[in-house]
């Protein structure tokens, strides 16, 4: 079927522009504080979505954030079903988003290498 293949990153940039609407307005949990919701993963069969989250925090406060996250899948999943114009709705999981961190740690390496060289 022609355009299937790019069906996925569609549907997770929808889902990630809703989540980011409904997480910032409507979710009340204090353990989520303020996340940014980096990118969302959907399989080929559209059933299952992993969103990545950054969030600032101790492990311990990021890891409260996901559980905060985890435990409003069905009111996050309710809303997706009301704008995404699909029959299923995927489920949805959330996992910390180390991206920032693993750069942050590459930047500083190269900088210790730079200035070693230099020596």
């Amino acid at each position: 079927m022609k355009g299937s293949s790019r069906r996925p990153e569609q549907v997770a940039e929808n889902i990630r522009q809703v989540l980011a609407e409904v997480i910032g307005r409507e979710l009340r949990d204090p353990r989520v504080g303020s996340v940014t919701l980096t990118r969302v993963e959907v399989t080929g069969d559209l059933g299952h979505a992993t969103i990545y989250v950054a969030t600032s925090g101790t492990d311990e406060e990021q890891q409260r954030a996901i559980e905060g996250l985890e435990s409003a899948a069905g009111f996050l999943r309710s809303k997706l079903a009301r704008v995404l114009t699909m029959r299923t709705v995927p489920t949805v999981a959330f996992a910390i988003d180390r991206g920032l961190e693993h750069a942050k740690k590459i930047d500083a390496l190269l900088d210790q290498i730079h200035r070693e060289s230099l020596d």
